[in-house]
């Protein structure tokens, strides 16, 4: 009776990272990399690892666009850890690279603010989803094939 009471440990450390990669693009300034690694070097399943961190943090992703979106600057900046200085530089990114900046909204700080951009600029979410979820699956992907070479 018991052990159809129990959730295995895995399912529980999934979730973990699902969580920590989805907040890790919104509201808190922390990241999920040093998780994915530890997880990989523990012999999780590499696949499932680099799946579900890509998704928690595009999630995330797109809850920052969302506010974006909306049109909600002061909030961005008051609760996301994202100054005016870099949405400015955000704003630059798309002026330069159009919506090719968003491959990289995986970098540290000047993500968020990238993303937070997409959405103020009214960005169609299908070219942000496109963008977003390649380059966060590439740093994920990359993150967790170096991790098995060290």
């Amino acid at each position: 009776m018991f052990e159809q009471l129990i959730v295995p440990v895995s399912i529980y450390t999934y979730l973990s990272l699902f969580i920590t990669s989805f907040l890790a693009s919104t509201v808190l300034p922390m990241g999920s990399e040093a998780l994915v690694v530890l997880l990989i070097k523990s012999d999780h399943n590499f696949y499932a690892v680099v799946l579900l961190a890509t998704i928690g943090n595009y999630l995330g992703a797109c809850t920052t666009y969302y506010l974006g979106l909306k049109g909600r600057s002061g909030v961005i900046e008051k609760y996301m850890s994202i100054s005016k200085k870099d949405l400015e530089k955000a704003d630059r990114w798309f002026t330069r690279y159009g919506s090719y900046a968003l491959l990289f909204t995986w970098l540290p700080l000047a993500g968020d603010a990238i993303t937070a951009m997409g959405g103020l600029l009214k960005l169609d979410f299908r070219i942000f989803s496109f963008y977003v979820f390649i380059g966060k699956f590439a740093r994920y992907l990359v993150l967790a094939y170096i991790a098995t070479s060290i």
